[in-house]
């Protein structure tokens, strides 16, 4: 056995010796041929027009709703500034080595999500198809979101808005508006009532799904026909639509962030945004909110950024790009918090209740707490048409790329065209939706699934394609090596950071409830559990398939020229031991 070790090691330590190509690496495999791609290639799948096109793409991509209704509420129910360490810590060494890594290798390899992982590393393609179930999945968050946003918006052009009082047919109760509400009353603000009896109509569980909300099919139907146009003519026509909707939601923010700042009790908003309580960074759910807030909303562990970089040309400088998207991002959750704090702080000083009453986070905040806001505010259906437009255009840009992605991947724009809006119907627009959303916004979309896939997407560029291999890659693209700080955290603190918290999401799970309220029968659960496992197991099950499809005996396996290791690409000697100790 001591003598087929030896073998094995020497054969190895001969290929790692091996240099690759800068363009182009041949492999023992046909199946691990690839490089960055002909110019035919390229001129077949298409370029972005220029630089500025690529930008705006991916600003549009990752600069979305989770900007707008999450970051803002997790610094205030986080510690206020205090939340900007454990965030800034997972920035730097998950956000942005990991966005880093997607758009390189996207870019290196000329493919999407999926292929650029059978090229990488064929055993381990696993982890493009469990990228593509989670984007699949997050086709229903954000297409519904924006078919409520383009329900709201429309009832924004009328001079009263009709969630302000309730002098309407959906009311129950006592008539009356939202100024002249006692809080001390146990009375349902029309707000609410306007939410819930009127866009979506609710029913009382999962279990009594109801009848078509024929308001919200039509919608979501304008929601899909905003989305098929911007996307009809693949790359071209996307890299044109995000010069307006890429930069319009920043007209907005501005503008709502003016008016937000100069209204009476601004000031109570904003200090509890950033008022910093450092006593609660020793609450390990602070530090497992800013880990998966960086990984909601820098897009990363989708693919999106995959295919995204892999229409930029070849030496196109992405790790300057990757840097000021980055901070773009994170400068704009910041901001977005002054705008929306501001307001929310306005409200308490007008309602004369504390901030946490009117606080909320996710559809709460968007649909329930800032219309209530602006109902508020003279001119109120001025406001309430720019905040909706503002929230239109981040879920439309989201859901371009989301989609994009979808037809990059399965290159078959009728099925994805027809059938996704068909599920949207025949489930979340019917009266016991809501439901069905909340499921897939806390299982299916969450953040443990994105934590698993960035431990294997890490493992398998640092530890078996090679770290040092992909810094050669990305030499050739742009010219010199970054950093060394990046390649560290590709090795060792990204897929630790990722793995811990992956952990400590599970020991602290707790079940989901509607409103804090509603308890999911058990069969709901199990649903959560299957969309949310219908991502996680592809790595594994991929893994498992490809190893058994491999033939021969062991000690053909232990062989370093067998296909297994083709499968591998292996550069680190450590790991090609440890995976011959694991097969033997």
């Amino acid at each position: 056995m001591s003598l087929l070790i030896w073998e094995w090691c020497d054969e190895g330590i001969q290929i790692l010796q091996e240099k690759p190509l800068p363009c182009s690496i041949s492999l023992h495999s046909e199946y691990t041929t690839y490089g960055c791609g002909s110019d035919e290639k390229m001129k077949e799948r298409g370029q972005w027009g220029n630089k500025v096109e690529f930008v705006l793409s991916v600003a549009g991509e990752i600069i979305g709703l989770g900007n707008v209704w999450r970051f803002p509420y997790l610094c205030y129910k986080n510690g206020g500034g205090a939340f900007f360490i454990p965030y800034l810590i997972f920035l730097f060494t998950c956000g942005i080595p990991v966005f880093f890594l997607e758009t390189a290798l996207g870019q290196y390899t000329s493919e999407g999500g999926v292929t650029c992982w059978r090229k990488i590393t064929p055993l381990f393609e696993g982890v493009g198809y469990a990228t593509q179930v989670i984007v699949a999945l997050l086709n229903f968050y954000y297409i519904i979101v924006l078919a409520w946003a383009i329900f709201y918006l429309s009832y924004s052009f009328t001079w009263d808005l009709p969630w302000a009082s309730c002098n309407n047919t959906w009311n129950t109760g006592q008539r009356s508006t939202i100024g002249s509400v006692d809080p001390r009353l146990n009375a349902t603000s029309p707000v609410i009532e306007f939410w819930e009896r009127r866009v979506l109509r609710i029913s009382s569980g999962i279990d009594n799904i109801g009848s078509l909300n024929w308001d919200l099919v039509l919608c979501l139907a304008i929601a899909w026909i905003l989305v098929y146009f911007c996307i009809w003519k693949g790359v071209k026509s996307t890299g044109k639509v995000v010069y307006f909707t890429a930069t319009f939601p920043y007209i907005m923010l501005c503008i709502l962030l003016i008016r937000g700042v100069t209204l009476p009790g601004a000031f109570i908003g904003i200090k509890f945004y950033l008022y910093p309580d450092l006593g609660r960074l020793s609450d390990p759910q602070v530090w497992m909110d800013a880990g998966t807030q960086i990984f909601f909303s820098y897009a990363i562990c989708l693919g999106c950024l995959t295919a995204l970089g892999s229409y930029n040309k070849y030496n196109n400088n992405c790790y300057r790009d990757c840097l000021s998207l980055c901070f773009l991002n994170s400068g704009t959750s910041f901001v977005a918090g002054f705008a929306i704090f501001s307001i929310l702080g306005f409200m308490s000083y007008e309602q004369n209740v504390p901030i946490s009453e009117v606080a909320e986070s996710g559809p709460g905040l968007a649909f329930i707490a800032y219309p209530r806001a602006v109902s508020m505010m003279p001119f109120s259906p001025l406001w309430a048409c720019f905040f909706f437009i503002m929230i239109v255009f981040l879920g439309l840009d989201s859901q371009v790329r989301l989609e994009q992605l979808c037809l990059l991947c399965l290159s078959v724009c009728l099925s994805v065209c027809l059938s996704l809006p068909c599920r949207n119907i025949t489930h979340v627009s019917l009266q016991g939706g809501m439901y069905v959303f909340q499921l897939f916004d806390y299982y299916a979309a969450s953040g443990m699934c994105l934590l698993f896939v960035a431990v294997f997407e890490t493992v398998c560029i640092a530890w078996i394609y090679g770290a040092d291999r992909f810094y050669d890659n990305i030499e050739d693209m742009i010219g010199y090596r970054p950093g060394p700080i990046i390649k560290y955290c590709w090795m060792f603190f990204t897929p630790a950071t990722c793995l811990g918290t992956f952990a400590f999401s599970l020991i602290k799970y707790t079940p989901l409830k509607y409103n804090n309220e509603y308890v999911y029968p058990w069969w709901g659960y199990g649903l959560g559990w299957l969309l949310a496992l219908s991502s996680m197991l592809c790595v594994p099950l991929w893994v498992v398939i490809k190893m058994c499809s491999v033939e021969g005996t062991l000690k053909e396996v232990s062989h370093t020229h067998h296909p297994l290791f083709s499968l591998l690409t292996p550069t680190d000697f450590s790991l090609c031991l440890l995976l011959y100790i694991f097969w033997a």
